[in-house]
Protein backbone atom coordinates (compact mmCIF):
# COMPACT_ATOMS: atom_id res chain seq x y z
CA UNK A 1 0.00 0.00 0.00
CA UNK A 2 1.12 3.73 -0.72
CA UNK A 3 1.94 6.12 1.77
CA UNK A 4 0.27 9.75 2.45
CA UNK A 5 0.94 10.84 5.60
CA UNK A 6 -0.10 14.86 4.14
CA UNK A 7 -3.24 14.98 5.81
CA UNK A 8 -2.24 14.16 9.79
CA UNK A 9 0.45 16.92 9.54
CA UNK A 10 -2.15 19.21 11.18
CA UNK A 11 -0.79 22.07 13.85
CA UNK A 12 -2.88 24.72 15.41
CA UNK A 13 -2.21 27.75 17.84
CA UNK A 14 -3.33 27.59 21.09
CA UNK A 15 -6.82 28.55 22.55
CA UNK A 16 -7.99 29.89 25.66
CA UNK A 17 -11.71 29.27 26.70
CA UNK A 18 -12.27 31.04 29.78
CA UNK A 19 -10.05 33.90 28.98
CA UNK A 20 -12.83 34.50 26.31
CA UNK A 21 -16.45 33.89 26.97
CA UNK A 22 -17.50 35.17 30.00
CA UNK A 23 -19.00 32.49 33.04
CA UNK A 24 -21.39 33.27 35.24
CA UNK A 25 -20.95 31.41 37.81
CA UNK A 26 -18.09 28.86 38.95
CA UNK A 27 -19.11 25.75 37.56
CA UNK A 28 -19.10 26.93 34.13
CA UNK A 29 -15.94 28.56 35.11
CA UNK A 30 -14.34 25.55 35.31
CA UNK A 31 -16.01 23.65 32.83
CA UNK A 32 -14.41 26.43 30.06
CA UNK A 33 -11.05 25.51 31.95
CA UNK A 34 -11.37 21.91 31.57
CA UNK A 35 -12.19 22.62 28.05
CA UNK A 36 -8.61 24.47 27.74
CA UNK A 37 -7.12 21.56 29.47
CA UNK A 38 -8.21 19.36 27.05
CA UNK A 39 -7.15 21.46 24.08
CA UNK A 40 -3.73 22.00 25.18
CA UNK A 41 -3.59 18.34 24.85
CA UNK A 42 -4.37 18.78 21.70
CA UNK A 43 -2.21 21.51 20.28
CA UNK A 44 0.64 19.17 21.80
CA UNK A 45 0.06 16.54 18.58
CA UNK A 46 2.78 17.06 15.95
CA UNK A 47 4.95 19.48 18.15
CA UNK A 48 8.25 18.66 19.54
CA UNK A 49 7.41 17.29 23.41
CA UNK A 50 9.99 17.16 25.99
CA UNK A 51 7.86 14.47 28.15
CA UNK A 52 9.21 10.63 28.82
CA UNK A 53 7.47 8.07 26.70
CA UNK A 54 6.90 6.73 30.73
CA UNK A 55 4.76 9.77 31.47
CA UNK A 56 3.12 10.35 28.46
CA UNK A 57 2.44 6.43 29.09
CA UNK A 58 1.28 7.47 32.88
CA UNK A 59 -0.89 10.29 31.57
CA UNK A 60 -2.99 8.57 28.78
CA UNK A 61 -4.00 5.67 31.39
CA UNK A 62 -1.19 3.28 30.11
CA UNK A 63 -1.50 3.42 26.44
CA UNK A 64 1.95 2.66 24.54
CA UNK A 65 1.54 3.60 21.34
CA UNK A 66 1.64 7.18 20.27
CA UNK A 67 -0.79 6.92 17.90
CA UNK A 68 -3.44 5.92 20.44
CA UNK A 69 -2.12 8.68 22.77
CA UNK A 70 -2.68 11.33 20.26
CA UNK A 71 -6.16 9.94 19.07
CA UNK A 72 -7.45 9.65 23.03
CA UNK A 73 -6.35 13.45 23.44
CA UNK A 74 -8.93 14.37 20.67
CA UNK A 75 -11.56 11.72 21.78
CA UNK A 76 -11.70 13.78 25.59
CA UNK A 77 -11.58 16.67 23.79
CA UNK A 78 -14.73 16.60 20.95
CA UNK A 79 -17.48 16.04 23.65
CA UNK A 80 -16.35 19.06 25.72
CA UNK A 81 -16.42 20.81 22.81
CA UNK A 82 -19.86 19.66 21.26
CA UNK A 83 -21.47 21.12 24.78
CA UNK A 84 -19.86 23.90 24.22
CA UNK A 85 -21.22 24.72 20.48
CA UNK A 86 -24.87 23.14 21.50
CA UNK A 87 -24.93 26.20 24.10
CA UNK A 88 -23.79 28.88 22.08
CA UNK A 89 -26.30 27.65 19.41
CA UNK A 90 -29.16 28.04 21.57
CA UNK A 91 -27.89 31.88 22.44
CA UNK A 92 -27.53 32.61 18.90
CA UNK A 93 -26.21 35.39 16.77
CA UNK A 94 -25.73 37.37 19.91
CA UNK A 95 -23.44 40.25 19.51
CA UNK A 96 -21.21 39.06 22.62
CA UNK A 97 -21.07 35.90 21.56
CA UNK A 98 -19.79 36.45 17.94
CA UNK A 99 -17.03 38.88 19.49
CA UNK A 100 -15.97 35.97 21.64
CA UNK A 101 -15.97 33.17 19.17
CA UNK A 102 -14.03 36.10 17.22
CA UNK A 103 -11.28 36.63 19.97
CA UNK A 104 -10.85 32.91 20.34
CA UNK A 105 -8.25 33.45 17.50
CA UNK A 106 -9.14 29.66 15.80
CA UNK A 107 -6.03 29.25 13.35
CA UNK A 108 -5.06 25.54 12.44
CA UNK A 109 -2.48 24.73 9.59
CA UNK A 110 -3.59 23.05 6.47
CA UNK A 111 -1.35 20.23 5.09
CA UNK A 112 -3.57 19.86 1.95
CA UNK A 113 -3.17 23.62 1.14
CA UNK A 114 -0.39 24.15 -1.65
CA UNK A 115 0.59 27.18 -0.71
CA UNK A 116 1.88 25.22 2.82
CA UNK A 117 4.62 24.07 0.77
CA UNK A 118 6.11 27.26 -0.92
CA UNK A 119 5.71 29.22 3.07
CA UNK A 120 8.95 30.29 3.62
CA UNK A 121 8.26 31.75 6.90
CA UNK A 122 7.16 28.71 8.24
CA UNK A 123 3.50 27.43 8.22
CA UNK A 124 0.65 28.90 7.62
CA UNK A 125 -2.33 29.43 9.77
CA UNK A 126 -5.90 29.94 9.01
CA UNK A 127 -8.13 31.69 10.99
CA UNK A 128 -12.35 31.14 10.52
CA UNK A 129 -14.49 32.46 13.57
CA UNK A 130 -16.63 29.37 13.40
CA UNK A 131 -17.16 26.81 16.57
CA UNK A 132 -18.16 25.09 13.71
CA UNK A 133 -14.68 25.28 12.37
CA UNK A 134 -12.62 24.13 15.12
CA UNK A 135 -14.51 20.79 15.73
CA UNK A 136 -14.76 20.19 11.60
CA UNK A 137 -10.64 20.04 12.05
CA UNK A 138 -10.52 18.58 15.23
CA UNK A 139 -12.80 15.91 13.30
CA UNK A 140 -10.49 15.88 10.56
CA UNK A 141 -7.58 15.57 12.49
CA UNK A 142 -9.41 12.53 14.07
CA UNK A 143 -9.85 10.71 10.93
CA UNK A 144 -6.09 11.04 9.53
CA UNK A 145 -4.77 9.86 13.26
CA UNK A 146 -7.44 6.76 13.12
CA UNK A 147 -5.71 6.80 9.54
CA UNK A 148 -2.15 6.68 10.44
CA UNK A 149 -2.90 4.52 12.90
CA UNK A 150 -4.08 1.93 10.73
CA UNK A 151 -1.35 2.10 8.72
CA UNK A 152 1.06 1.86 11.61
CA UNK A 153 -0.54 -1.73 12.53
CA UNK A 154 -0.63 -2.97 8.83
CA UNK A 155 2.06 -5.33 9.54
CA UNK A 156 0.95 -6.83 12.38
CA UNK A 157 -2.54 -7.17 12.77
CA UNK A 158 -4.83 -6.63 9.21
CA UNK A 159 -8.10 -6.82 10.82
CA UNK A 160 -7.59 -4.07 13.31
CA UNK A 161 -5.99 -2.10 10.41
CA UNK A 162 -8.67 -2.78 8.37
CA UNK A 163 -11.24 -1.66 11.22
CA UNK A 164 -9.07 1.71 11.35
CA UNK A 165 -9.55 2.53 8.30
CA UNK A 166 -13.08 2.09 7.94
CA UNK A 167 -13.28 3.96 11.12
CA UNK A 168 -11.85 6.97 9.39
CA UNK A 169 -13.90 6.76 6.54
CA UNK A 170 -17.04 6.97 9.08
CA UNK A 171 -15.84 10.14 10.60
CA UNK A 172 -14.88 12.00 7.42
CA UNK A 173 -18.19 11.22 5.77
CA UNK A 174 -20.12 12.27 8.92
CA UNK A 175 -17.73 15.06 8.62
CA UNK A 176 -18.84 15.61 5.12
CA UNK A 177 -22.50 15.51 5.64
CA UNK A 178 -22.85 16.66 9.42
CA UNK A 179 -20.53 19.11 10.15
CA UNK A 180 -18.87 20.97 7.23
CA UNK A 181 -22.18 21.96 5.04
CA UNK A 182 -22.84 24.24 7.76
CA UNK A 183 -19.84 26.25 7.78
CA UNK A 184 -19.42 26.84 3.51
CA UNK A 185 -21.57 29.88 3.88
CA UNK A 186 -18.83 31.28 5.26
CA UNK A 187 -15.66 29.87 3.32
CA UNK A 188 -13.99 31.91 0.57
CA UNK A 189 -11.99 30.28 -2.17
CA UNK A 190 -8.87 30.79 0.16
CA UNK A 191 -10.09 28.55 3.41
CA UNK A 192 -8.44 25.59 4.08
CA UNK A 193 -9.16 22.57 2.12
CA UNK A 194 -9.67 20.34 5.60
CA UNK A 195 -12.83 22.79 6.09
CA UNK A 196 -14.22 21.79 2.76
CA UNK A 197 -17.17 19.46 2.60
CA UNK A 198 -15.79 17.52 -0.87
CA UNK A 199 -12.42 17.35 0.42
CA UNK A 200 -13.39 14.75 3.61
CA UNK A 201 -15.69 13.18 1.30
CA UNK A 202 -12.41 12.45 -0.82
CA UNK A 203 -10.75 11.36 2.25
CA UNK A 204 -13.44 9.19 3.16
CA UNK A 205 -13.23 7.17 -0.40
CA UNK A 206 -9.74 6.89 0.33
CA UNK A 207 -9.78 5.33 3.30
CA UNK A 208 -12.28 2.80 2.30
CA UNK A 209 -10.08 2.18 -0.81
CA UNK A 210 -6.99 1.70 1.97
CA UNK A 211 -9.55 -0.74 3.86
CA UNK A 212 -10.33 -2.60 0.94
CA UNK A 213 -6.39 -2.96 0.47
CA UNK A 214 -5.96 -4.53 3.48
CA UNK A 215 -8.91 -6.77 3.15
CA UNK A 216 -7.39 -8.02 0.12
CA UNK A 217 -4.20 -8.54 1.81
CA UNK A 218 -5.75 -11.11 4.07
CA UNK A 219 -7.68 -12.56 1.10
CA UNK A 220 -4.35 -13.11 -0.66
CA UNK A 221 -2.95 -14.76 2.47
CA UNK A 222 -5.93 -17.39 2.12
CA UNK A 223 -5.06 -18.05 -1.39
CA UNK A 224 -9.00 -17.30 -2.61
CA UNK A 225 -9.55 -17.50 -6.20
CA UNK A 226 -7.47 -14.93 -8.35
CA UNK A 227 -10.98 -13.89 -10.05
CA UNK A 228 -12.50 -12.26 -7.19
CA UNK A 229 -8.40 -11.09 -6.41
CA UNK A 230 -9.26 -9.32 -9.45
CA UNK A 231 -12.72 -8.15 -9.06
CA UNK A 232 -11.55 -6.79 -5.26
CA UNK A 233 -8.63 -5.04 -6.70
CA UNK A 234 -10.69 -3.24 -9.39
CA UNK A 235 -13.17 -2.69 -6.73
CA UNK A 236 -10.05 -0.07 -5.26
CA UNK A 237 -9.43 1.28 -8.26
CA UNK A 238 -13.11 2.30 -8.51
CA UNK A 239 -13.39 4.11 -5.15
CA UNK A 240 -9.89 5.78 -5.66
CA UNK A 241 -12.37 6.84 -9.15
CA UNK A 242 -14.95 8.40 -6.67
CA UNK A 243 -12.22 10.15 -4.49
CA UNK A 244 -11.01 11.60 -7.92
CA UNK A 245 -14.56 12.90 -9.16
CA UNK A 246 -14.95 14.70 -5.78
CA UNK A 247 -10.83 15.89 -6.13
CA UNK A 248 -12.40 17.73 -9.64
CA UNK A 249 -15.28 18.82 -7.30
CA UNK A 250 -12.88 20.39 -5.37
CA UNK A 251 -10.56 22.23 -7.10
CA UNK A 252 -13.41 24.27 -8.55
CA UNK A 253 -14.08 25.22 -4.85
CA UNK A 254 -10.62 25.22 -3.15
CA UNK A 255 -8.23 27.43 -5.21
CA UNK A 256 -5.15 26.31 -2.83
CA UNK A 257 -5.70 22.26 -2.94
CA UNK A 258 -2.32 20.24 -2.65
CA UNK A 259 -1.41 18.39 -6.14
CA UNK A 260 -0.22 15.70 -3.93
CA UNK A 261 -4.03 14.22 -3.18
CA UNK A 262 -4.41 14.18 -6.59
CA UNK A 263 -0.70 12.22 -7.21
CA UNK A 264 -1.43 9.67 -4.56
CA UNK A 265 -5.19 9.00 -6.06
CA UNK A 266 -3.43 8.06 -9.17
CA UNK A 267 -0.61 6.44 -8.25
CA UNK A 268 -2.78 4.19 -6.20
CA UNK A 269 -5.13 3.64 -8.57
CA UNK A 270 -2.48 2.43 -11.03
CA UNK A 271 -1.05 0.11 -9.08
CA UNK A 272 -4.37 -1.79 -7.66
CA UNK A 273 -4.83 -1.27 -12.21
CA UNK A 274 -1.75 -3.27 -12.81
CA UNK A 275 -2.59 -5.79 -9.86
CA UNK A 276 -6.01 -6.51 -11.07
CA UNK A 277 -5.44 -7.22 -14.45
CA UNK A 278 -2.35 -9.79 -13.57
CA UNK A 279 -4.84 -11.88 -11.61
CA UNK A 280 -7.52 -11.65 -14.29
CA UNK A 281 -4.92 -12.69 -16.86
CA UNK A 282 -4.52 -15.39 -14.02
CA UNK A 283 -7.92 -16.14 -13.74
CA UNK A 284 -8.21 -16.15 -17.62
CA UNK A 285 -5.25 -18.72 -18.20
CA UNK A 286 -6.81 -21.30 -15.85
CA UNK A 287 -10.46 -20.97 -18.13
CA UNK A 288 -8.07 -21.85 -20.88
CA UNK A 289 -8.35 -18.71 -22.98
CA UNK A 290 -4.60 -17.32 -23.20
CA UNK A 291 -5.28 -15.18 -25.86
CA UNK A 292 -7.41 -13.14 -23.85
CA UNK A 293 -5.29 -13.59 -21.29
CA UNK A 294 -1.98 -12.22 -23.09
CA UNK A 295 -4.40 -9.32 -24.89
CA UNK A 296 -5.67 -7.54 -20.98
CA UNK A 297 -1.97 -7.58 -19.88
CA UNK A 298 -1.07 -6.14 -23.24
CA UNK A 299 -3.68 -3.57 -22.80
CA UNK A 300 -2.94 -2.68 -19.11
CA UNK A 301 0.56 -1.95 -20.08
CA UNK A 302 -0.70 0.26 -23.26
CA UNK A 303 -2.95 2.34 -20.91
CA UNK A 304 -0.16 2.74 -18.33
CA UNK A 305 2.17 3.62 -21.21
CA UNK A 306 -0.13 6.31 -22.46
CA UNK A 307 -0.48 7.75 -19.29
CA UNK A 308 3.13 7.97 -17.69
CA UNK A 309 3.42 11.38 -18.35
CA UNK A 310 0.58 12.31 -15.95
CA UNK A 311 1.23 10.36 -13.44
CA UNK A 312 3.88 12.29 -10.70
CA UNK A 313 4.28 11.41 -6.69
CA UNK A 314 6.90 10.37 -4.67
CA UNK A 315 9.77 8.46 -5.86
CA UNK A 316 8.55 5.53 -3.38
CA UNK A 317 5.52 5.43 -5.22
CA UNK A 318 6.92 5.53 -8.35
CA UNK A 319 9.06 2.72 -7.56
CA UNK A 320 5.76 0.75 -6.47
CA UNK A 321 4.48 1.26 -9.77
CA UNK A 322 7.62 0.12 -11.84
CA UNK A 323 8.07 -2.99 -9.96
CA UNK A 324 4.13 -3.87 -11.04
CA UNK A 325 4.80 -2.88 -14.50
CA UNK A 326 7.52 -5.24 -14.63
CA UNK A 327 5.48 -8.38 -13.00
CA UNK A 328 2.74 -7.86 -16.05
CA UNK A 329 5.56 -7.96 -18.83
CA UNK A 330 7.05 -10.55 -17.06
CA UNK A 331 3.36 -12.36 -16.85
CA UNK A 332 3.11 -11.42 -20.61
CA UNK A 333 6.68 -12.72 -21.90
CA UNK A 334 5.69 -16.10 -20.01
CA UNK A 335 2.32 -16.39 -21.86
CA UNK A 336 3.78 -15.43 -24.99
CA UNK A 337 6.13 -18.09 -25.12
CA UNK A 338 3.50 -20.85 -23.39
CA UNK A 339 1.22 -19.67 -26.32
CA UNK A 340 3.37 -20.00 -29.21
CA UNK A 341 4.90 -23.46 -28.45
CA UNK A 342 1.36 -25.28 -26.81
CA UNK A 343 -1.65 -23.12 -27.37
CA UNK A 344 -1.11 -21.18 -30.71
CA UNK A 345 -4.19 -18.90 -29.67
CA UNK A 346 -5.14 -15.34 -31.66
CA UNK A 347 -4.67 -12.27 -29.47
CA UNK A 348 -8.00 -10.48 -30.14
CA UNK A 349 -8.39 -7.35 -30.75
CA UNK A 350 -8.99 -4.48 -28.34
CA UNK A 351 -12.62 -4.06 -28.48
CA UNK A 352 -13.22 -8.20 -28.05
CA UNK A 353 -11.09 -8.67 -25.19
CA UNK A 354 -13.23 -8.43 -21.75
CA UNK A 355 -13.23 -5.75 -19.50
CA UNK A 356 -11.67 -5.59 -15.52
CA UNK A 357 -15.53 -5.91 -13.34
CA UNK A 358 -14.86 -4.49 -10.00
CA UNK A 359 -16.53 -5.77 -6.01
CA UNK A 360 -16.28 -3.06 -3.33
CA UNK A 361 -16.63 -4.74 0.22
CA UNK A 362 -15.03 -2.12 2.26
CA UNK A 363 -17.98 0.23 4.34
CA UNK A 364 -17.90 2.65 6.49
CA UNK A 365 -18.38 2.34 10.42
CA UNK A 366 -20.29 5.06 11.15
CA UNK A 367 -19.46 7.64 13.55
CA UNK A 368 -21.45 8.64 16.13
CA UNK A 369 -20.47 11.65 18.22
CA UNK A 370 -20.35 12.05 22.06
CA UNK A 371 -21.40 15.00 23.81
CA UNK A 372 -21.20 15.61 27.39
CA UNK A 373 -24.20 17.25 28.65
CA UNK A 374 -23.32 19.53 30.99
CA UNK A 375 -24.82 23.14 31.57
CA UNK A 376 -23.26 25.87 30.74
CA UNK A 377 -24.18 29.35 32.04
CA UNK A 378 -22.55 32.12 29.95
CA UNK A 379 -22.98 35.95 30.64
CA UNK A 380 -24.66 37.89 27.76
Amino acid sequence: MLHFKDPSKLRTKKIVFEDVYCAQDSGTLEQLKELSSKRVNVESINENNSITNAIAREMSGGLTSQYEQDIQKLELYVPLLENLIQHVEVIGDHTKVIRWTSDLKIRWTSPLSSSSFFNLMGPRFFQIDKLQFELGMVLFFYGAMLREWASHVLKTDLVQSTTLFRKAAGVYHYLAHEILPSLQPALTPEAPPEASSSVSSIMSFICLAEAQIVTIMKAEEKQIAVGLLAKLHYGVVQLFDEAKNCFLKSVKECKDLSPSLMEYITCSKVVHELRSYKYMAQSLKGEGEIGNAIGVLKRVLEWNNNNSNVVGGMESWKVVIKEEIECVRDLVRKYTHENEFVWHEKIPYEDDLPLAQGRKIATCIDYHPQRWERNLALKI
